[in-house]
């Protein structure tokens, strides 16, 4: 477990990509647990538990709906398992790291939680353009604009479907 923890660190260091997690659907299954617990936990800071499971399943299906189609469409369906579960570990990393800046915000909105949002959102991007160029064979630009590509359509989604949420992510 320790090594996927340090695997998950190394990519969202940028030092890996998603070739290098192993080709297991079991090591996916395993990746969405922390995925599911952490954002779980993070979206019942602003819902209640039914609206936060389903702001779950919706993020969940968004993630496998961007995902497959892109690497299904350029020839590389078979990188899904490393790809998702790279997504999966290190969105589970960064929201826990967000944790706490979450808690401060529906506390007490401070301009240390917010800078500490933007430079996590930030990251994220990152780390997820990061996972499709490696993914997908292409330059790191064309990884950043899937990755915001993706940010914007599940906002999108989320605000559609949760309008009473005040931030869509």
């Amino acid at each position: 477990m320790y090594q996927l923890v340090l695997l998950f660190f190394e990519i969202c260091m940028l030092r890996k990509g998603p070739q290098d997690v192993p080709a297991s659907r079991w090591l996916t299954r395993l990746a969405f647990l922390p995925y599911a617990l952490i954002n779980l936990l993070i979206l019942l800071i602003g819902s209640s538990f039914a609206g936060a499971l389903l702001q779950l399943l919706l993020q969940t299906a968004l993630i496998v709906g961007f995902t497959y189609p892109l690497l299904y469409f350029s020839g590389n369906p078979n990188r899904f398992p490393q790809t998702l579960t790279a997504l999966l570990g290190c969105d589970a990393m960064i929201t826990f790291f967000a944790i706490p800046a979450m808690a401060s915000l529906e506390t007490q909105a401070n301009q240390l939680a917010y800078i500490a949002m933007l430079l996590l959102m930030a990251w994220h991007w990152l780390i997820n353009g990061n996972i499709y160029r490696h993914a997908l064979d292409k330059p790191l630009p064309f990884g950043l604009a899937l990755a915001l590509l993706y940010i914007l359509i599940s906002s999108q989604a989320m605000s559609l479907l949760f309008p009473e949420l005040p931030t869509a992510e």
